[in-house]
């Protein structure tokens, strides 16, 4: 059966459209998809994100075991701030992609947001690789929930709700503070393309918070999101989506995120020696992730086969229409094994590719990622 956050009933009120989703039942929506799309990027939304998963890591040896768990270097980051990162094996795969944040330096104590589909995965992958290190692991996300404010008003709705804009984080830092009278942690981090929050509040008070941000943020046209349209704004932000362009057979370096691995980190982690092989061109790339966006006026979706010229050389991982731009965008991996094709390929934005569906054969073109510009908030005002 599945379960139900703590705001279930709240959705029920406003008639949400409910769906399984990770184990939980969840919102897709609330009206329409594009409707609290664009409210998001021209307002403000406000997401329940329940379901994601709360790990706090503590003890002597927590920067230790972290160091081994991920590619970032974590020895730099600073109180209160937080770092993507993935948490890879030992070939280099990525078993789940995070957000760590420094919470208490005398502690040591970190939390990590994981993927509500990862969260067991995650949990026994960080228990077998705790032998000798003396570290807490604990398992938190059954006591919290994460609501998300996000969106261009984000901050003018947070600063209405008793959090003063320059007492607000900076972007991918964290703090202690009261939102609505309430003692909550908010990070200015989320996973829009917008600025906004991420607010993790104890269960019992998640309800009021909830219905206070919606009646504090009429005043700036909020609307409460569903999974559908967090799904089209990651999308146009070229944001992955572990189980659709992310899996443990893929590595940072062809998940295009090589700009967050620790090119100089001394200490060894598990697949270092496949991904700092793969950025120094010692170990061979077997796939390579583009952004496409549709020629012909059809959506692309996740699993279409990916062809140029005629051969069949990648797959689609995400894919769907852009609200923004009024065009069909995807993301996709071309297979690198095939030296007559990709290998041989310089430069790949502009190339002409062609997406099969349904049995036919339709046109897109490689573009840049991001597909939209992001809008992060770096400094307080």
């Amino acid at each position: 059966m599945d379960k139900k956050t703590f705001l279930y009933e709240e959705q029920e009120k406003l008639k949400a459209k409910l769906i399984p989703f990770a184990g939980w039942l969840m919102p897709v929506s609330y009206t329409s998809i594009i409707e609290e799309h664009n409210a998001v990027r021209n307002n403000v939304g406000l997401f329940d994100v329940s379901h994601m998963g709360e790990v706090f890591i503590s003890g002597k040896d927590s920067l230790n075991f972290l160091q081994k768990l991920v590619p970032q270097d974590v020895s730099k980051l600073k109180k209160n701030k937080a770092v993507y990162c993935q948490l890879t094996n030992k070939e280099g795969g990525i078993i789940d992609d995070l957000i760590i944040y420094k919470l208490n330096e005398p502690e040591k104590e970190y939390l990590l947001i994981v993927n509500a589909s990862r969260i067991d995965e995650d949990l026994n992958w960080m228990v077998r690789n705790s032998l000798g290190f003396d570290v807490n692991i604990v398992n938190d996300s059954h006591n919290y929930s994460l609501l998300a404010i996000q969106g261009p008003k984000a901050s003018l709705l947070v600063e209405k709700l008793g959090m003063k804009q320059e007492s607000q984080p900076e972007y991918f830092s964290i703090k202690r503070g009261e939102v609505a009278n309430i003692n909550v942690l908010v990070a200015r981090t989320g996973y829009t393309g917008e600025d906004g929050f991420e607010i993790l509040v104890k269960n019992p008070y998640s309800a009021y918070l909830w219905d206070k941000i919606l009646e504090v943020g009429k005043e700036f046209n909020i609307m409460p999101i569903g999974l559908g349209a967090r799904d089209t704004l990651r999308l146009e932000a070229a944001l992955h989506l572990y189980g659709n362009d992310l899996d443990e057979t893929i590595t940072p370096v062809e998940a295009g995120l090589a700009w967050s691995v620790a090119k100089d980190k001394e200490e060894d982690y598990n697949g270092k020696e496949v991904i700092m092989g793969q950025i120094e061109g010692r170990v061979k790339k077997n796939k390579k992730l583009i952004g496409f966006e549709m020629v012909d006026k059809i959506p692309a979706r996740h699993g279409y086969e990916i062809f140029i010229d005629g051969k069949k050389v990648g797959v689609v991982t995400s894919g769907g229409p852009s609200p923004v731009l009024k065009k069909n965008i995807g993301l996709g991996y071309l297979n690198l094994d095939d030296d007559t094709t990709l290998n041989t390929m310089q430069k790949t934005i502009g190339t002409d590719i062609q997406i099969m569906i349904r049995n036919k054969l339709y046109n897109a073109k490689i573009v840049k990622r991001p597909f939209i510009e992001k809008r992060y908030k770096k400094e307080n005002v």
